[in-house]
């Protein structure tokens, strides 16, 4: 027996629909509410479905947040997308994922902020984020500024990432890891290793 709507859930989700069709005609159903700053810097979103109280804080001047083909964004994920954040075709992301380009403050190198500055008046650092194509991301995943991930990675929930990923791989744990890859030659995930041949655990 399948998952019946209650008639007040029936009736949001035509408000949504009717909603979508209207302010996003290229979307497939963007849930109520959602909230968007700066609205003129978001492109694509052909095709997309996203859950309830998503937040996508945005540059507002210039295209700062691509969203692909046919992509799902659950419940209360956040995007922040002051730079570049650019999110692949097929893209599944679970509820409650944040995806940031932005930091308040510099923390390495030469010049660095002090942590006697509120942070609210630290200058904002960006870096761009890139996810590929038949990305799936776990519920409560952190990605943040930098971070480019490969097509056809798998996130797992509660991970927080950062850096460069491979195409094809498993990553999970905080900070992240690559605990598989998929050898296409034989259909398989296989499991990563360290340099000792040890099998790579997250903790």
């Amino acid at each position: 027996m399948g998952n019946k709507y209650t008639p007040s859930e029936y009736i949001k989700n035509i408000y949504s629909l009717l909603m979508t069709k209207i302010t996003m005609k290229q979307a497939r159903f963007i849930r109520r509410p959602i909230y968007i700053r700066g609205r003129s810097s978001l492109s694509g979103c052909i095709g997309l479905t996203t859950g309830r109280f998503c937040r996508f804080d945005l540059q507002g001047n210039e295209l700062t947040l691509f969203i692909g083909n046919n992509c799902e964004i659950g419940d209360m994920t956040h995007i922040v997308a002051h730079e570049k954040v650019k999110i692949g075709n097929n893209v599944l992301i679970a509820s409650k994922c944040f995806i940031s380009d932005t930091n308040h403050g510099l923390y390495k190198g030469d010049v660095q902020d002090s942590p006697l500055i509120p942070p609210n008046q630290r200058k904002l650092v960006t870096a761009p984020v890139v996810i590929g194509n038949n990305v799936w991301i776990g519920e409560n995943v952190v990605i943040l500024a930098g971070t480019d991930i490969g097509d056809g990675c798998i996130i797992g929930a509660n991970s927080v990432v950062s850096g460069k990923y491979e195409k094809n791989s498993i990553i999970a744990g905080v900070p992240g890891k690559i605990i598989k890859s998929f050898d296409e030659n034989v259909g398989l995930w296989k499991k990563s290793v360290n340099n000792n041949g040890n099998e790579i655990k997250i903790k």
